[in-house]
C-alpha cells in the first residue's frame, strides 16, 4: 500500500513537472533568451540610441545594477530604474516575435515596454487605469497572469497583437533595422519564450 502511495505521488509530482514545462519551440523560431542567463543582451538606455549600451550580458545572470536578472528561468525587469535590455544583434529582415510577459497585480500602473528596432509597444499590466491603456481593448488579457505578445514585422510596420487580438487598429512605423528591446520602468514584470522567426 505504502509503495503504491509512493508511486502514484511520483506520478502525480511528473505530471505536474510536465505540465509546466510544455513548452515547445516552433520550427523555424530562435529562441533570444535561452532562460538561464542574458547571452545575447546588452543593458542600456531608454529610449534606444540616447547613450550607447553600457554593459554585455553574455554569460551573466544580472547586470550590474540588478535591474535586469535570470530567476527561475524567466528574465525579470526589476521597474527599480528606467533601463533596457537590448538584442546584441540587429533584426534587419522581416520576422515574427512572441513572447510571453506577466506583472503582479498590487499596482495597475505597473509598466514596460517592447522596443521594435527603436520604437516601443507599451506594455500595461492591466486593460483599466493602467499607465497607457494600450490594452484596453484585448478581451482575454489575463491580469497577474501570463499575456502573449505576438509581432509581425514587414518592411517597416509592425502589426502587434495580445493574445491573439489586435492591440491597434494601424500597424507601428518602424525603422528598417535595429534590434529588439525590452523595457524596466514601473513594477516588476517577468518574460518568457522569447523567440524570433525571421521571414522570406
Amino acid at each position: 500500500m505504502c509503495r503504491q502511495l509512493v508511486l502514484l505521488s511520483l506520478l502525480a509530482f511528473t505530471g505536474v513537472a510536465l505540465a509546466a514545462d510544455d513548452f515547445k519551440l516552433e520550427e523555424g523560431y530562435t529562441l533570444l533568451f535561452n532562460g538561464k542567463d542574458l547571452t545575447g543582451w546588452e543593458h542600456g538606455y531608454c529610449p534606444p540610441g540616447t547613450r550607447p549600451n553600457d554593459e554585455n550580458l553574455d554569460g551573466k545572470t544580472a547586470s550590474k545594477n540588478n535591474i535586469f536578472t535570470v530567476q527561475d528561468g524567466l528574465l525579470v525587469a526589476s521597474g527599480k530604474a528606467l533601463r533596457a535590455v537590448y538584442t546584441s544583434k540587429e533584426f534587419n529582415k522581416d520576422f515574427h516575435l512572441k513572447f510571453e510577459f506577466r506583472t503582479p497585480t498590487d499596482n495597475k500602473k505597473n509598466n514596460s515596454g517592447l522596443f521594435l528596432r527603436g520604437p516601443q509597444l507599451q506594455l500595461d499590466g492591466t486593460t483599466m487605469g493602467g499607465l497607457t491603456g494600450v490594452f484596453r481593448n484585448i478581451k482575454n488579457f489575463k491580469e497577474g497572469d501570463w499575456n502573449e505578445i505576438d509581432v509581425t514585422v514587414k518592411g517597416t510596420e509592425a502589426t502587434c497583437r495580445c493574445n491573439g487580438e489586435l492591440i491597434m487598429k494601424k500597424p507601428m512605423t518602424i525603422p528598417t533595422t535595429g534590434t529588439i528591446g525590452l523595457q524596466s520602468e514601473y513594477g516588476q514584470f517577468e518574460f518568457r519564450r522569447i523567440r524570433l522567426k525571421e521571414l522570406p
